[in-house]
């Protein structure tokens, strides 16, 4: 078979059973189940997928996150049909209709290169509050960061080409963050991202959703979190050296807010890459980065230099100005330190079979 379905499931309710049989009447797709620390109570409905509608189905003992299961179901996906296309995952809580499934299977078949999503219309009023403006805020960091538009970075449903396949056994994330970890991985490696329209289907307002808004939310955001308060850390020894120096005999010439401006950013750049190797993206290979790190702050500095002095001319007091220039390559900052200074190893392999 050239895809296999994968689909996390925790305390999944009939909807589960009910695609499964629409999907087993109109196709002959491979299905795997991870029941991911589901109570006895679903023994029998698992039970019922794997005797009745043929599903593999694989078990997590406790809860461990939607990203774990998606992970267990791609590996063991990967040992039984080493040589399948890629890969389909779809939530099992009945967003997904059987018919959008296929398709997406179908576009992954004659699309095997690229990430296929299955986009959802949040125009349309079906979705419910949290579910279309939580997309719409991971729709803009994510075009942000990578310069990608795609409008639904939240979709579950998606189809995972082969030569991606241990990159996202490798992608860190347990959670509802290991989803939007994917897609920032797909962009750093330049996986053409495509999406197919399927329908929005919320049932009862999506009260089945495991998803907790806010430590979910927390979780998506968090290196762009670490990296706000380490970029806060150092922007805090950056402007309190910056303002000593100026008021304490630099004075506001163009000299004088140059080498303000280096020697704050020297102490503050070394605390910033600090934190950000050791903590923000957790970089355990040599001292290459440390290099890239140098070129990158030797850039900042002339252009927050550059800035300043720009702003200067608009009688802005100069502490002020530096917090406007400084702010505005924190975005560009992140987006290089992220993709180029302390990114992983990427793999360019195709249809790697892990043991």
């Amino acid at each position: 078979m050239d895809i296999v379905l994968v689909i996390p499931a925790l305390n999944p309710d009939k909807t589960l059973l009910t695609l499964v049989g629409q999907l087993r009447r109109t196709s002959s797709i491979p299905i795997v189940v991870v029941n991911d620390g589901s109570t006895p109570y679903y023994d029998n409905l698992f039970q019922t997928l794997d005797f009745q509608y043929g599903c593999v189905i694989c078990n997590h003992p406790e809860n461990r996150g939607k990203g774990a299961a998606l992970k267990t179901g791609i590996q063991e996906a990967v040992n039984r049909y080493p040589s399948c296309l890629g890969f389909v995952t779809a939530d099992a809580d009945g967003q997904h209709s059987a018919q959008d499934i296929l398709r997406i299977a179908t576009t992954l078949t004659a699309l095997p290169g690229s990430l296929i999503l299955g986009a959802r219309s949040f125009s349309e009023g079906q979705a419910p509050f949290r579910s279309r403006w939580g997309n719409r805020v991971t729709s803009q960091v994510f075009r942000l960061l990578t310069g990608i538009r795609c409008g639904d970075t939240q979709t579950g449903l998606r189809g995972i080409p082969a030569r991606f396949t241990r990159r996202c056994l490798e992608i860190g994330g347990d959670r509802y963050e290991y989803e939007m970890n994917v897609l920032m991985a797909a962009a750093r490696e330049q996986i053409p991202l495509v999406e197919i329209p399927i329908k929005t289907i919320y049932l009862e307002g999506n009260r089945s959703s495991h998803f907790h808004p806010l430590l979910d939310s927390l979780r998506i955001y968090r290196n762009l979190l670490k990296f706000g308060l380490s970029s806060a850390a150092s922007a805090l020894v950056d402007i309190s050296i910056f303002t000593i120096l100026v008021q304490g005999g630099g004075g506001g010439s163009s000299r004088g807010i140059l080498a303000a401006t280096a020697a704050a950013r020297v102490f503050s750049g070394c605390i910033n890459f600090l934190l950000n190797r050791g903590w923000v993206f957790s970089h355990k290979q040599g001292g290459g980065a440390a290099v890239k790190y140098l070129f990158l702050f030797s850039a900042q500095l002339l252009c927050s230099w550059l800035l300043v002095n720009l702003f200067s001319v608009l009688r802005l007091n100069l502490t002020v100005a530096k917090m406007l220039a400084d702010s505005g390559l924190f975005l560009i900052s992140y987006y290089l330190q992220k993709h180029f200074i302390f990114a992983g190893r990427t793999t360019g392999q195709r249809g790697v079979l892990l043991k």
